[in-house]
């Protein structure tokens, strides 16, 4: 299991009423994490989900990252992060740890960028020959990353309770294209949460049509003289390289300098009971601590 750290936190925070620790430290998305990690990391007898063998989170690092830097305009448009939440973002990394997840953030790359390259380095290991890579994300940027039924994405349907399984067949009823073309479909359409432009005039039915039909957006591109929709033809002549920039923009990194190298590193520990007890005492989780006595 690879985690998404930061989209985690950022669902958990907004998916819950605000509630604090004893010391004010706000909790909420603390809360939701140690919930949700309770139930990977020790599921009930009647879970139809098994305890994972790795495990391992990613999170965003404050440095400016290639995108960013590469366009300036990439998020540019989002309000700052409340304080409330990136006092939990900071603290979520001892959370992780106290359940024995091992977490990584590498300057300059996004989370989900740690998250392909380790799906990547790790779905033909000989170890995961029985077995796949699941994904937890609240973020569909990662459906991309999905390969056959062996790289699956464990998406939140709504809250934090219940959550859909995207294997190849479920993102191409959803997108009506394959999960590595989600990038093309993004280099057409766009992304308003990250301010990617896409290509004006483009929108999701045309885009996915055109990319059912021809593939990428360089054989797009390169089709364009047998498009049999003309004015579509000439709305695309000449945008070749916004379609192909935004393409880059949306498409999650493979190569990230992550420092693992073999996937024994990321084996899943038992839990320490009395260290979790302690966190959670310290931030009030009395529910929690009622599900760790169980």
């Amino acid at each position: 299991m690879l985690i998404d750290a930061n989209a985690l936190i950022h669902r958990f925070f907004h998916a819950l009423p605000p509630f604090t620790a004893p010391d004010g430290q706000p909790t909420n998305a603390l809360y939701g994490l140690s919930g949700v990690l309770l139930k990977i990391l020790s599921p009930s007898k009647d879970s139809n989900q098994s305890k994972p063998d790795y495990i391992a989170a990613a999170f965003d690092t404050p440095e400016p990252t290639f995108r960013e830097k590469e366009y300036k305009e990439y998020k540019a448009h989002r309000l700052p992060t409340a304080n409330e939440l990136v006092s939990q973002i900071i603290l979520a990394e001892g959370v992780f740890n106290k359940f024995g997840v091992k977490t990584f953030g590498v300057p300059g790359f996004e989370a989900d960028d740690i998250v392909g390259t380790l799906a990547e380095r790790f779905k033909k290991d000989p170890e995961l020959a029985e077995g796949q890579v699941v994904i937890m994300s609240g973020d569909n940027d990662i459906l991309q990353l999905v390969d056959g039924n062996k790289v699956i994405a464990r998406m939140f349907k709504t809250g934090i309770t219940e959550t859909i399984d995207y294997d190849d067949k479920a993102v191409e009823a959803r997108f009506g294209i394959k999960p590595q073309q989600l990038p093309d479909y993004k280099g057409f359409v766009g992304d308003v949460s990250d301010n990617i432009p896409g290509v004006e005039g483009i929108g999701p039915k045309t885009a996915a049509g055109l990319l059912k039909e021809f593939g990428t957006t360089e054989e797009v591109f390169d089709s364009l003289a047998i498009v049999t929709n003309r004015n579509l033809a000439k709305k695309l002549e000449g945008r070749k390289e916004e379609a192909l920039f935004s393409k880059h923009l949306a498409t999650i990194r493979r190569d990230t300098p992550v420092p693992v190298e073999k996937l024994g590193e990321l084996k899943a520990e038992p839990l320490d009971k009395a260290a979790l007890k302690k966190m959670f005492e310290r931030f009030g989780f009395k529910t929690l601590i009622e599900r760790l006595d169980k």
